[in-house]
């Protein structure tokens, strides 16, 4: 019997370290995200001054195969490094995010460093994050781990408080690899609401992330409407991004003699390069002459009907 009771009472002491119990708060251990990291102040970090480039290489502890990502993380956000460590010398800091922490070792030449990390989950996040229908422990359609996309999470800094600002635009179903869009392209209920004000109602998450790659806000929006395109759709304004269409560029071929512009019309003429000079030339021929037929003219399947 007693040998009973101290295999019982071993066991019960073993889960103990696994299980601890805060009030109503139930904590489970979770298993620890190894691997090596490099560093570089320079590089990306020049264009956000602050900001270090971290290159992560992660052991999973499920056995998956080993994982690479590579983020930019502000110098202020990692406990215990200071700019005087960078410039050489052994570091141990800390990154303390809502998904869990991560604890780094190792040691900086001039700017650059390298070493070891140790990344420890928080199961409260995924609890707090699956009550708001981001579940990270679901299958990921990349295939991702959980380990992997909580760790990416505490990178990237996912919070309860985005959930919930992404939740309130209105945008329908979300998932766990919508998040990690919103922080690393800028996507908020603000620019949602800003976006939808200037007659976008229906936008995706895919869509609003292309807006914010090509630098569609509602400005160029409110900017594209007084150009003379105010029932152009979404995917004109990305051309019209894409091809620099502006307003010194439709004004320029207004002062040519172009009045008449379908969006089309003016992504194509971007692309064969019609500029002004060529407009004036070929209406000196032709005054009737179109769009069409200046593009054709352009690329040399169409003749001036005026020429012998």
């Amino acid at each position: 019997m007693s040998k009973k009771l101290l295999s019982l009472s071993g066991s019960l002491f073993s889960i103990a370290f696994i299980i601890i119990v805060i009030g109503s708060y139930v904590i489970v251990a979770q298993d620890a995200v190894t691997g090596e990291w490099r560093a570089d102040l320079r590089g990306d970090a020049e264009r956000e001054p602050g900001t270090i480039q971290f290159n992560f290489e992660r052991r999973s502890p499920s056995g998956g195969h080993n994982n690479q990502s590579s983020f930019g993380i502000r110098l202020e956000d990692l406990q215990g490094l200071t700019r005087d460590q960078l410039r050489g010398g052994k570091a141990a800091f800390r990154l303390a995010r809502e998904a869990g922490t991560i604890d780094f070792e190792g040691s900086f030449t001039e700017s650059r460093g390298s070493g070891t990390f140790r990344f420890v989950g928080n199961a409260a996040f995924l609890t707090a994050m699956r009550s708001r229908g981001f579940d990270f422990e679901t299958s990921s359609k990349h295939g991702r781990d959980t380990e992997d996309r909580q760790f990416t999470a505490a990178v990237l800094n996912i919070t309860a408080a985005l959930a919930d600002d992404l939740n309130s635009a209105g945008l329908g179903r979300l998932d766990v690899d919508d998040l990690f869009k919103a922080v690393i392209f800028k996507v908020d209920s603000r620019f949602i609401a800003d976006m939808k004000a200037t007659g976008f109602p229906d936008l995706t998450m895919e869509d609003l992330v292309k807006a914010r790659i090509f630098k569609v806000d509602a400005d160029y929006v409110r900017q594209v409407h007084d150009m003379g395109f105010a029932n152009s759709n979404f995917e004109d304004l990305v051309k019209f991004r894409i091809f620099k269409v502006t307003p010194e560029y439709l004004s320029e071929l207004k002062a040519a003699g172009i009045n008449e512009l379908s969006s089309e019309d003016v992504v194509k003429f971007r692309i064969f390069k019609i500029d002004p000079e060529f407009i004036r030339a070929e209406k000196a021929r032709d005054p009737n002459v179109t769009a069409e037929d200046l593009v054709q003219m352009k690329i040399g399947v169409h003749r001036s009907k005026n020429d012998n």
